[in-house]
């Protein structure tokens, strides 16, 4: 499975953002489609996840009511609509394919590929 992310740059506090994650190769082998961000000195951060098949969801808490994921399996885009974002949401976001059979969803070790990232800069 090959992901692509895109959708980053800089945008000021409060605004939003949508980032896209374009998968390709056998994406029914993976069906788990992840987002994380990684700041600088930090630890990579789950922010969301959703399954192809059921559309299950999980948020993580640092973003629950302002971040939205979605996904389109037709067209194996998944997206993460960010509203009111802050400075502390500066980082890289990083779109992420596993299998939902897999019993972590919401850390890294859950997810078998991994996009290369794109970043996201709020300024203040």
């Amino acid at each position: 499975v090959q992901l692509q992310a895109s959708g980053g740059g800089l945008v000021q506090a409060g605004g939003s953002l949508t980032l896209t994650c374009a998968a390709s190769g056998q994406t029914f082998a993976s069906d788990l489609m992840g987002w994380f961000r990684q700041a600088p000195g930090k630890e990579r951060e789950f922010l969301a996840c959703i399954t192809w098949g059921n559309s299950k969801i999980t948020y993580g808490d640092s973003v629950k009511g302002r971040f939205t994921i979605s996904g389109d399996y037709s067209k194996e885009r998944v997206y993460l609509k960010m509203n009111g974002l802050r400075p502390e949401d500066t980082a890289v976001y990083y779109c992420a394919a596993g299998d939902s059979y897999g019993p972590i969803w919401t850390a890294p070790s859950g997810y078998n590929f991994w996009g290369m990232g794109t970043l996201v800069t709020v300024s203040s």
